[in-house]
């Protein structure tokens, strides 16, 4: 079984990508968190794989980390209902964090917004995600409360999930864990009109 891949970034797009190792040329399907973290065309590039193998196909989806790799495919073996490419289509719409957190809180809102998500598919990953006590969804995993908080206002505010991580949390780390949520609030707008 394929569980990585290291090469030669051959052609990259949003949705797919090609890497050549040893003369062979493989194309993976990838979220749009893993898009935007790889680097130029002809760079060396590893990404974390999910072999899926049928009688008429072998599909290879790939990630940026293994933590994201391994939530993918938990998501896909646990879920009911949820293939690979319904979940992939969540890891582009949401960063892992944040997934991990709309999961352990009950945000059926928040993952019913991911493309071909309803709310009953999304009440379905919750419960069967939350029913297996995975140690993936224990506190520590997640963003400290305030940065939650600062993220679902920002959310609410109609930033993208990946835009507000992106600037929370540099946020957070240089004002440090007792600044208010307010403050960070305040701050992440202040950065964002710069």
């Amino acid at each position: 079984m394929i569980v990585s891949l290291q090469g030669t970034l051959v052609e990259k797009g949003p949705l797919t990508v090609t890497v050549e190792t040893q003369g062979i040329g493989y194309q993976v399907w990838i979220p749009l968190s893993t898009y935007d973290a790889l680097p130029a065309v002809d760079k060396h590039v590893k990404l974390f794989i999910h072999a899926v193998y049928r009688e008429d196909a072998q599909t290879l989806y790939g990630f940026a980390t293994q933590p994201e790799r391994d939530f993918f495919r938990l998501i896909v073996d646990k879920v009911s209902g949820v293939g690979p490419k319904t979940a992939l289509s969540i890891f582009s719409k949401l960063p892992l964090s944040t997934l991990k957190m709309a999961i352990a809180q009950n945000d059926v809102k928040l993952l019913s917004e991911c493309p071909g998500i309803g709310k009953k598919t999304a009440e379905r990953i919750v419960l069967e995600l939350q029913d297996k006590k995975l140690p993936e969804l224990t506190p520590a995993a997640l963003p400290p409360p305030r940065l939650q908080e600062a993220i679902s206002a920002l959310l609410a505010l109609g930033y993208k999930p990946q835009d507000a991580e992106k600037v929370l949390l540099p946020l957070y780390k240089k004002l440090g864990s007792k600044t208010s949520t307010e403050a960070l609030i305040r701050a992440a707008l202040g950065k964002k009109t710069e």
